[in-house]
């Protein structure tokens, strides 16, 4: 029996990692769920899955979350020092999947007590790589990524002997903007950038995938992640979402992990790794598809990749006042201040704006997130007058 901390356990790989727990009772426990501030429904997982700790993000809903938990035997806490508190609990997997930079702190606290770290949170190595990955490497801590395009190199990727491999290559689906025209995506709103062709994710990361952002973050985190130049990272667009992500070798062999785009399949490799768990989903059936499809990244129409290859080439804090200002801007669009090819702008004008500094700590990637949130902000509402 692993015990699993879930943190986000109320989003959409949080809901998917309970239903992954639920069908392998006899192997998992959840010991802590931690929520932003969906305490409904927070307090229906903490009671299906006999939880011990429930938190809440938001201080202001603790009442609310006690009285939802009360008799249930489910220790309940609020606000920021409890969602520490809950990371640092000991379980054999902890689960980060808390959106934006709100997960960093507690992703930190899991790898400083060696935990194997289930990665959801793109935030955490594209704001502060070097960071967690040092402290990983300190405390005996495992980093296994949850995205399904790092979860699919993680499986083909040969880490005895990384000098063997050419390149790294990312699939990505090309949202649902694929085929529009620059003057069609000028005027997208909030609803088509959220309806991915293929996948069932959140707003934000949704809009990732609509501006094509979310490719460019995988990007430096795939560079964290593995023992790869900037060079050898390549980017492809696979509109079938089929082949999740590829290893291209010195020999001329690419391997390659196919399977259905359900995001069940890399969490469940996260939490039973080395081993595997059979899965009930809908089964890859290649003669059904029949075909598989690859072509390059517009450049034109997706310019969000290149900032971002620019942003790892320069590295210190460029990342992580990038992902900042995406979440700014993202934000911004999906209320209606801006327009969907603003949101590029804004984070490019942001990173422009920014002083460039080396880091060293946490303390630092906060410093560069507060800064760059004010940048952008500013940009946004100097936009709008």
């Amino acid at each position: 029996m692993q015990t699993i901390t879930i943190l986000g356990s109320t989003g959409s790989i949080g809901k998917n990692t309970i239903k992954v727990i639920e069908a392998h009772s006899d192997k998992f426990k959840a010991v802590a769920l931690v929520a932003k501030s969906n305490t409904e429904l927070l307090a229906k997982q903490a009671i299906a899955l006999n939880a011990e700790f429930a938190v809440v993000s938001d201080k202001s809903l603790y009442n609310e979350l006690k009285t939802k938990l009360s008799g249930s035997g489910v220790r309940v806490e609020a606000g920021d020092d409890a969602v520490i508190e809950a990371a640092k609990m000991q379980s054999d997997v902890v689960m980060s999947a808390i959106v934006g930079s709100s997960g960093l702190a507690p992703t930190m606290a899991a790898l400083q007590r060696g935990s194997r770290v289930a990665l959801a949170n793109k935030e955490c190595l594209v704001c502060a790589g070097n960071i967690m990955t040092d402290a990983a490497k300190k405390h005996g801590a495992t980093i296994i990524p949850v995205d399904s395009e790092h979860s699919a190199i993680f499986q083909v990727f040969d880490f005895k002997n990384p000098e063997n491999v050419e390149k790294i290559i990312l699939t990505a689906s090309g949202g649902p903007f694929r085929n529009m025209g620059i003057e069609q995506m000028r005027h997208a709103t909030p609803a088509q950038a959220v309806a991915h062709p293929n996948w069932s994710m959140g707003a934000k990361i949704s809009v990732d995938s609509a501006t094509m952002m979310n490719k460019g973050l995988e990007v430096i985190e795939a560079f964290h992640l593995f023992p790869v130049a900037h060079s050898q990272i390549e980017v492809v667009v696979h509109p079938e979402s089929v082949v999740h992500s590829l290893v291209e070798y010195i020999d001329g062999s690419v391997l390659a992990q196919l399977g259905t785009p359900d995001m069940c399949t890399p969490i469940a490799l996260a939490l039973a790794w080395p081993g595997r768990l059979a899965l009930s989903h809908t089964k890859l059936n290649l003669a059904q598809i029949g075909q598989l499809t690859f072509k390059p990244v517009s450049k034109d129409r997706f310019p969000a990749v290149d900032l971002c290859y620019a942003a790892l080439a320069k590295g210190g804090n460029i990342p992580a006042a990038l992902s900042t200002a995406n979440e700014v801007a993202v934000s911004a669009f999906l209320s209606g201040k801006i327009g969907f090819l603003d949101i590029v702008c804004v984070v490019e004008k942001t990173i422009a704006q920014i002083g460039h500094y080396e880091m060293t700590s946490i303390d630092n990637v906060i410093e560069t997130i507060q800064d760059a949130k004010k940048i952008a902000a500013d940009i946004i509402l100097n936009s709008a007058s």
